[in-house]
């Protein structure tokens, strides 16, 4: 069978991956809450277990992408998460959930800086901008049809739409293994070394492209705070509208149809806000992208305090709503940035994955504690703490502006010749 061309491939990969998993978690969490009764920490530590899995992994499956392909890594990732899912949806207790979301987080890891540096390696540097852009807009709509599914076969059985979820995802890999190309991939060179010393060769060349870019510290650091945030947001704001909030009638339908509104529409708000934004993003700079991330990491930080402590209905889904589009125009422009910085692309997938490993972090780091946080002093609580979580990324990305994306005294010190 011919392959698609890398974009068309990566707008597919996109929206059909994005219809999976907004398939398998529009009401996961009312499926964890109503029927499992997992508490806050409990829901918390399903977070915690999936990234403490990534973080162990992360590191070690993005050099095997480098060392030998990163198109089957992807691959890989599509048929473990899509079994993860299968398990989740099947689960009979909280015990199974758990498991599932470790290897969820181990699954993920195949995919997390492979797919980016075979995006990079693929339509090459100069066009990822327009290819992330355009994928952003097809795992929006992707996503919209994927929470459509999820609240009607929801109405049926809180389960199956997990289970469908990971049927897709396991369509998507056999999909994968036909369609994709990978031309533009040029291995890490093992030099007649055995695959455990070139693994650790790579993974020593990665860090070290990391420690003489201070641009890519500053993402480390970053990734960890913004980490910590979504930990709090991600788990908890589905228990925070049925526990803190409430969730109204809407007529004679079932409450879980409210949650299929509310995810729908973040992303129609977003597919509104960012599609005559697109090519301006695509035009930007470093710098411009830069201070683009800063205003958004800032009106994040302010929706999710007015997110916290929403004293009606209306204002808590008006704060939801902006607190997940300002994350959601930040994405792409956040990949690029990144992406960009990454100037030997031998080891891309490496570094992505150590750079990826701050946001892992501060998931498994941070989000126990605001675990505890929630059943101590309530879902309100926990979720200001995850906003204030965020607050150092601003000073990260100031820094970043004042260098334009480096450090002039750090690069002479670790002079690009000794990598």
């Amino acid at each position: 069978m011919t392959h698609l061309d890398a974009h068309r491939t990566w707008l597919l990969y996109r929206g059909v991956d994005s219809f999976a998993m907004a398939l398998s978690w529009t009401v996961a969490a009312v499926f964890f809450v109503t029927e499992l009764e997992m508490s806050p920490l409990t829901l918390i530590l399903t977070g915690t277990a999936m990234e403490v899995a990534y973080f162990l992994f992360e590191v070690p499956t993005g050099i095997v992408a480098d060392i030998y392909s990163r198109r089957s890594s992807i691959v890989v990732a599509m048929f473990v998460m899509g079994l993860s899912f299968l398990a989740t949806g099947l689960a009979p207790g909280v015990a199974v959930v758990l498991i599932a979301a470790a290897v969820t987080g181990f699954g993920w890891t195949f995919k997390s800086g492979a797919e980016d540096a075979w995006l990079a390696d693929e339509v090459g540097l100069d066009n990822v901008a327009r290819s992330y852009q355009r994928g952003a807009q097809f795992g929006r709509a992707g996503a919209l049809a994927g929470i459509g599914g999820a609240v009607g076969l929801a109405l049926v059985d809180l389960r199956l739409p997990i289970v469908a979820g990971g049927l897709v995802m396991i369509g998507l890999g056999v999909l994968l293994v036909l369609l994709m190309p990978e031309t533009g991939f040029r291995p890490a060179p093992r030099e007649g070394l055995g695959a455990i010393r070139a693994m650790t060769r790579t993974g020593a060349r990665g860090g070290r492209l990391i420690r003489g870019r201070p641009i890519l510290l500053l993402v480390v650091g970053i990734a960890l705070f913004a980490g910590m945030w979504s930990e709090g947001i991600d788990r908890l704001w589905e228990a925070h509208f049925l526990v803190e909030v409430g969730v109204p009638g809407l007529g004679s339908l079932d409450p879980v149809v409210w949650f299929g509104v509310l995810s729908a529409g973040v992303l129609v708000l977003a597919i509104v806000v960012a599609q005559p934004l697109r090519q301006r993003f695509e035009r930007m700079g470093r710098v411009g992208m830069t201070r683009m991330l800063l205003a958004l990491d800032a009106f994040t930080i302010v929706g999710t305090l007015a997110f916290a402590f929403a004293g009606s209905f209306a204002l808590a889904v008006t704060a939801y709503w902006a607190t997940r589009v300002f994350r959601s125009l930040a994405g792409p422009v956040y990949a690029t940035w990144l992406n960009t910085s990454i100037d030997d692309s031998s080891v891309r997938a490496t570094v992505i994955s150590m750079t990826n490993l701050g946001d892992s972090a501060g998931e498994w780091g941070g989000g126990p504690a605001l675990g505890i946080l929630g059943n101590v002093f309530g879902i309100r609580t926990a979720l200001a703490a995850s906003a204030a979580a965020l607050a150092p990324a601003l000073l990260l990305y100031g820094r970043a502006l004042r260098h334009e994306g480096a450090e002039p005294e750090l690069v002479e010190a670790r002079p690009a010749e000794a990598l």
